[in-house]
């Protein structure tokens, strides 16, 4: 199951951005005294008591402002509210009920999501104001201080019950999400892999504005396969353009997926943006598969594929397990072969290393090249194991992990991809100390 999505939602300058920095443990929104200074929504991973979730902090919901700036945040903010799992209403326990906290309210019921009332600004303790807040009918309000970190635990205690009782997607088996650059050709691609027009095709950029959901059966495997909105870089974006909402359904839509076909135009030179959008696919540990469309218009010799490849490796560096393909969704050349890419990053992700085969490799690892010793004191690396998979993660207990240099890090993830077909798919290696005693 993908990560829950939560967001935080209220009028302007309630504390939802301050909260949100100290949820996610870094300074991530601007957290100034002034209505209006988150304007987008912003997004950031979070762990409590075992549950990761995503956390949105959102601009401020001001309905009786006709000013296109805050057009803009609410419809920034009503996205996130429609993409949400759990909803985090956000009023000012100083202030007291006003009468935008009843329209924000009365808002969110339509929903039909979960909403959670937070009382914030109760930095010492007050609680005649939190009794009012009854009157908007969304059960018992939470009282907090953000500012003072006082009843977060609470409140996300109160957060990860809904987790539980968030039913499955509708999505059928492998979720493929199919994201790119606008006009890459991706809805091409979609509709030659459904074998009929489901989404439409256009050489217009930004013709699809919606995650479109279609489910298909190959064999005896289950897919839904997910067409996205293209991600344009935000300055080309216009301010208050439909697509500018479109953005958080492409982010949502790699957030839940399986795996990820990454579309690039190969007519083009891979750009600035086409690197970003594999770097979010990497950042959110998703196996991928590099599609690049548009073969049929490159000219070819038998060093072409080389040259292609060559640049990928210099292009997407930090994701070296990079698998691509080189496709024509026109002509429909080896579209027919993607299942074969998707069905092979999965299994690779799905990949369970039995424990005494793992511990195996990583002491062969250790004999081949010992961790060095610069300062005297020498890293002793005592067992690994696999905790999870999708994406597979190793944990390798040491002795004191400050003396890992992160050139050994690096070497060690090369020497157990050496070992185990990870190929497609981001792994995870964690350092946790281990007494040697209790060995």
């Amino acid at each position: 199951m993908s990560k829950p999505l939560v967001a935080v939602v209220g009028r302007p300058n309630v504390g939802k951005s301050t909260f949100f920095n100290r949820i996610c443990g870094k300074r991530i929104s601007i957290v100034k005294d002034v209505p209006g200074v988150t304007r987008d929504r912003i997004y950031a991973d979070a762990e409590w008591c075992g549950y990761t979730f995503t956390l949105i902090d959102t601009g401020g919901i001001d309905y009786d402002s006709d000013d296109i700036m805050y057009t803009h945040i609410r419809k920034q903010a009503e996205a996130a509210v429609e993409l949400a799992d759990v909803i985090l209403l956000f009023v000012d326990g100083k202030e007291g009920l006003l009468a935008s906290d009843r329209d924000i309210a009365d808002y969110l019921r339509t929903s039909k999501k979960p909403v959670i009332l937070v009382v914030n600004k109760l930095d010492n303790n007050e609680t005649d104001n939190v009794y009012d807040f009854y009157e908007l009918g969304l059960g018992v309000p939470m009282p907090i201080s953000s500012e003072q970190s006082m009843g977060l635990g609470d409140l996300l205690d109160e957060v990860v019950k809904h987790f539980d009782r968030i039913e499955e997607e509708d999505s059928i088996g492998i979720k493929i999400a199919v994201v790119g650059k606008p006009n890459v050709g991706k809805s091409s691609i979609v509709n030659k892999i459904l074998g009929y027009e489901r989404v439409i095709v256009s050489d217009i950029a930004g013709t699809t504005r919606d995650a479109i959901d279609t489910p298909l059966s190959r064999g005896d495997r289950e897919y839904t396969v997910i067409d996205t909105a293209g991600l344009r870089r935000r300055r080309g974006i216009e301010y208050d353009s439909v697509e500018s909402y479109s953005v958080l359904r492409s982010i949502a839509a790699i957030k839940r997926a399986d795996v990820v076909l990454i579309v690039f135009d190969a007519s083009d030179e891979i750009s600035e943006q086409d690197v970003r959008i594999a770097g979010m696919v990497h950042e959110e540990c998703k196996p991928s598969v590099i599609v690049m469309n548009k073969w049929d218009t490159v000219e070819k010799d038998t060093h072409t594929i080389e040259k292609f490849k060559k640049d990928l490796d210099n292009k997407l560096a930090f994701m070296s397990y990079y698998e691509p393909i080189f496709v024509s969704a026109l002509t429909g050349q080896r579209v027919d072969k993607i299942f074969d890419y998707i069905d092979k990053v999965y299994d690779n992700a799905s990949r369970r290393i039995p424990t005494g085969i793992l511990n195996d490799v990583v002491r062969e690892a250790v004999a081949v090249n010992e961790p060095p010793a610069p300062s005297g004191r020498r890293l002793k690396i005592l067992y690994a194991t696999q905790a999870s998979v999708n994406p597979p993660k190793i944990v390798i207990f040491v002795n004191d992990e400050k003396l890992l240099h992160f050139s050994y890090r690096r070497y060690m993830e090369n020497s157990i991809r050496k070992a185990f077909d990870f190929s497609g798919t981001p792994i995870r290696i964690v350092y946790n100390n281990k007494n040697e005693k209790e060995e």
